[in-house]
């Protein structure tokens, strides 16, 4: 069991509606049991989540019915295991508190990989392998008294998240997340679409630890880090967190002076011609007056993005015409060199054409020299008797002997 964790299946017997995981077995499992499976969205999930065992075998007794949860399935296609998302924070906690008991207070939702425990300040942290693991256990258990405390349970924050701004509209989480990747390990990257699934121009980047998303913030701040071919750099802030899931409820207001002074009028709406509706009404003109800044404020971007895109475009086709008309002139460049080259190598050709030519004409005047000296060698050591040849040779007539 310790060995494959990842694995580990959780069993939930039979029990009061306040069970935790909000499942309750026996009789009847129809889709109400299904449903009692709260931090996932459809009762399909829910029931791939489950198997339905007997606890029991055999005899006349009641079998008692419970559901065996393997937590793999918790886990979203493609989504990675122990990240910050499934990290939670828990609050006014019993300073006498062990990390022992506050294990052993999520054990039924998986082993964790993070624990950790200020007691002084009544407070600690774990993290979960899933984030789906992470919302039943925060379902489940905020609010619950341990010790005379009631926990409260939130999603702590996520202290290695980057808000990617000037974003293109091609940019998918995938590219989003290989681009950063380069800075560390990314857990997760998501571009923002609209309600048509259309890019806003906006993402997040989820990094694992806080040095990388530190250093990416560095580099994009000192640098241009472009994404596609467009010279178009995007722009990193650390993201602002937000809790818009549980806001804040009643039971957490500070009952100051103040809380009890505004909370002596109703919600209401105020009467023409009194003075709250005179002052309402001065408060709803200054966010108007707001609102149509902003708005011009927004065209004036807008129309300034346009301009710049414009003159990007038309100084993108400077630039290729430029580097075309450098290539031309190194084209033509090299075409001289290499013309010079071939002239250099037909001179040379020409050169040893002559040269040879000139060795071919000495050597043949040489042999004709050795030729005639070998000719007028033998007819010294022979005597002068000079024979038809000779006489033909020197122009005298046949019939003439000496």
């Amino acid at each position: 069991m310790a060995a494959n964790r990842n694995l580990k299946q959780v069993r939930i017997e039979n029990s009061s509606p306040a069970a935790p995981l909000g499942m309750v077995g026996g009789g009847g499992g129809g889709s109400s049991n299904l449903k009692g499976l709260r931090g996932l969205e459809t009762e399909s999930e829910a029931a791939a989540a489950m198997a339905l065992v007997p606890s029991k075998e055999g005899g006349d007794e009641e079998q008692e019915v419970g559901f065996t949860i393997d937590i793999k399935s918790f886990l979203k296609p493609g989504e990675k295991s122990y990240t910050q998302r499934c990290r939670l924070f828990v609050g006014n906690l019993p300073t006498d508190i062990t990390e022992e008991d506050f294990k052993r207070l999520f054990e039924r939702y998986g082993e964790p990989s993070e624990v950790f425990i200020n007691r002084d300040r009544g407070f600690g942290f774990i993290r979960l392998e899933s984030r789906t693991l992470a919302e039943i256990a925060k379902a489940e258990l905020d609010g619950t008294i341990l010790k005379s405390r009631p926990l409260r349970i939130r999603f702590a924050t996520h202290g290695a998240a980057l808000t990617v701004k000037n974003l293109s509209p091609v940019v998918s989480n995938e590219l989003l997340e290989q681009a950063f990747s380069q800075f560390g390990p990314v857990e997760r990257a998501v571009v923002v679409v609209d309600d048509r699934g259309r890019a806003t121009g906006k993402g997040f980047v989820e990094f694992a630890a806080k040095p990388p998303a530190r250093k990416a913030l560095e580099r994009c701040s000192d640098g241009a880090f472009l994404l596609t071919t467009t010279p178009r750099p995007v722009v990193v802030e650390p993201m602002e967190q937000f809790d818009d899931e549980d806001g804040l409820p009643e039971k957490l207001m500070q009952k100051t002076q103040q809380y009890h002074k505004e909370r002596e009028q109703p919600p209401r709406f105020a009467q023409p011609g009194t003075f709250e509706f005179e002052y309402a009404s001065r408060w709803k003109a200054l966010d108007e007056m707001e609102k149509q800044q902003r708005e011009q404020v927004d065209r004036n971007i807008r129309e300034a993005k346009e301009k710049l895109e414009a003159e990007m475009e038309a100084a993108r086709h400077e630039h290729q015409l430029m580097l075309m008309r450098q290539d031309l002139m190194r084209r033509q460049e090299e075409l001289r060199r290499l013309e010079e080259l071939r002239n250099q190598e037909l001179q040379k050709r020409k050169q040893i054409q002559m040269r040879h030519e000139e060795e071919h004409r000495r050597r043949e005047e040489e042999m004709m020299r050795q030729r005639e000296q070998e000719e007028l060698r033998r007819q010294q050591e022979g005597g002068f008797k000079p024979n038809f040849m000779d006489n033909h040779l020197l122009g005298w007539p046949d019939f003439v002997t000496l």
